[in-house]
């Protein structure tokens, strides 16, 4: 917080129908008579060359160590009204005022001073803050899984010229690749090139420097704040430590479990699979009925097994449709007097997918049915009978199955296993359906915990194209979050600010609300209870100095000081029996 006085200098542009709209001489006239302004002038268009070569001059001749410029947005001419250690405060005439208000209207005029007033209080009580800069800040990224994801962020990773550790708990890298007998879409009714893929994905990772991989690995705890994140991973019995500057979880997903479906009875029926489960059968060469043996006849896929149901698993998981018609050419090929049945809500192909599912549909015996599943039932020999009420002749069926297939949804694995060492837990939050993104559109990748970026089915149900693409993003922040820690500054969406919450500790009781209110976990505590900022995981928000009932958190250039000097610097009648 800024205790000194202060010279500022006041420019003021009437450029943009700002003079047309406003009194720029009464704007004037109240800035010469702030004692704190040592220089005001105007100008018809202050974001020139000529302005800013003279807003410099001023600044050398009258010892300026703070301006204001009333024209335009913030987000406007930002470099041409930057001014090295000076600080600058935009007032917004031109969107705030002119361009919105009634030109000439007293109103319109009123709201330009007022404007103006707050702005010199804040240049007043405000400055320029100290970048927080780490001593030895790593440029190391870990990457959290060896699935597709894992494995791709490492890649682009590696490529972009940064080092990385991976860590993978299982054997081998892959992750569901492993467990899967084709990838979508199948071409030429079940020719595999899944193998010859994960190939070069781990050939890749092999010639490529700078990549370090630990299988049968776990992490063991992680803490530290963006740029230096001290990582314990856990390997046969032995706890390594390690630096990591940035993070991508791509821990994957498991498989909804079929048992909570009512009806399906997944534990009492041995012919009733789930889509994992019949990957893994086909993946051994051949499809036989777990009861017996025997080649199924008539294999029936249950789409949504669970899913789109608040009951169950809200949300689609974007990749069953597609896979159960690859299963279904995987058994037309390997059993073709086989008939499959595909009873569904919707099939859900976007894109060029769409090609993929004419293809299936004019197999002869793969037979679509839209409808809901009302009753299964038990025949002899383990074989089962589904009654469907068919959506479109809005008749109920019966069809005769000797295996099941459940297409039961994606459910994102335990954040948890980072082993975060932060006051709010060891995981991430999660937001709706237990994702830890936060918003897919606006933050994508992003988690409520800087520095950790979320990638693959971590972050949402896809295939493998869209882990990929995800690798890619997470990837991407990640580098972007390391860049700017080393600068001092705050990452998306207040990128490159370099302010940070300052607390005077000497007034603090202890109370908890800074480090309770924070959503991005910033504040730690000591042993005796007192906060422990960690300014690289903030996000600049404010709402720590909101929340404070001591007012001891404060920004160098945005203060509880700073926010009262401006609303004291309207001039406020008693009352208001008319306009001032």
């Amino acid at each position: 917080m800024v205790t000194k006085s202060k010279n500022i200098g006041v420019y003021i542009c009437s450029g943009c129908r700002i003079g047309n709209a406003i009194d720029t001489a009464r704007l004037r006239s109240i800035a010469d008579e702030s004692p704190a302004v040592r220089h005001c002038a105007e100008h018809v268009f202050l974001c020139s060359l000529e302005s800013r070569q003279q807003i410099i001059r001023d600044i050398q001749h009258n010892q300026l160590d703070a301006i204001v410029l009333a024209a335009c947005s913030p987000r406007h001419a930002v470099k041409n009204f930057t001014f090295g250690k000076v600080f600058t405060e935009r007032v917004n005439l031109r969107e705030g005022v002119a361009w919105i208000m009634e030109q000439g209207h007293e109103d319109t005029q009123a709201a330009a001073e007022d404007y103006l007033r707050m702005g010199m209080a804040r240049a007043a009580t405000s400055g320029l803050p100290d970048p927080y800069l780490l001593e030895n800040p790593v440029s190391d990224i870990l990457v959290v899984g060896g699935g597709i994801s894992g494995m791709q962020a490492a890649i682009e990773s590696a490529r972009s010229g940064y080092q990385v550790l991976l860590v993978e708990k299982e054997k081998a890298l892959g992750g569901w690749l492993n467990s899967w007998h084709d990838i979508i879409p199948v071409s030429g009714g079940g020719k595999t090139n899944l193998h010859f893929f994960l190939l070069e994905k781990m050939d890749e990772l092999k010639t490529l420097k700078g990549i370090k991989i630990l299988t049968q690995t776990t992490i063991a705890g992680i803490s530290g704040e963006p740029g230096a994140f001290h990582v314990e991973v856990s390997q046969d019995g032995k706890i390594l430590s390690h630096r990591a500057g940035a993070i991508v979880l791509a821990n994957g997903w498991h498989p909804y479990d079929a048992a909570k479906i009512e009806g399906l009875k997944y534990r009492d029926r041995p012919n009733v699979l789930t889509q994992a489960e019949l990957e893994t059968m086909v993946k051994t060469g051949s499809i036989a009925r777990p009861s017996d043996g025997r080649p199924p006849a008539n294999i029936l896929f249950i789409q949504c097994a669970g899913s789109r149901d608040e009951q169950y698993l809200p949300y689609c998981s974007n990749v069953c449709c597609l896979t159960s018609l690859k299963q279904a050419q995987y058994i037309r090929h390997m059993l073709p007097d086989a008939n499959v049945f595909i009873i569904y809500k919707d099939i859900r192909t976007p894109g060029k997918n769409e090609h993929y599912y004419q293809e299936v549909q004019a197999d002869s015996r793969v037979f679509f049915t839209k409808g809901e599943i009302t009753g299964i039932e038990d025949r002899e020999n383990d074989s089962l009978s589904v009654i469907v009420t068919d959506n479109l002749l809005g008749e109920p069926v019966r069809i005769d199955a000797d295996m099941i297939v459940a297409a039961t949804g994606m459910v994102p694995n335990d954040s948890g296993e980072l082993h975060l060492r932060y006051r709010k837990g060891e995981g991430l939050p999660e937001r709706k359906y237990g994702f830890p993104d936060s918003h897919f559109i606006c933050f994508p990748y992003e988690t409520q915990r800087t520095g950790i970026y979320a990638a693959g089915a971590a972050r949402t149900p896809q295939g493998i194209q869209g882990c990929m693409e995800d690798a890619a993003g997470a990837t991407l922040k990640a580098i972007q979050c390391i860049e700017l820690v080393k600068r001092g500054q705050a990452v998306h969406p207040r990128s490159g600010d370099e302010s940070f919450p300052v607390l005077s500790l000497q007034r603090c009781t202890d109370c908890k609300r800074c480090t309770e209110e924070c959503p991005f976990g910033s504040y730690d505590e000591t042993e005796t209870g007192t906060p422990l900022p960690n300014p690289a995981r903030c996000r600049r928000c404010g709402i720590c100095m909101g929340s404070c009932p001591e007012r001891i958190i404060n920004f160098d250039d945005y203060s509880i000081h700073a926010v009262s000097s401006m609303i004291k610097s309207i001039p406020i009648p008693d009352e208001f029996e008319e306009k001032p």
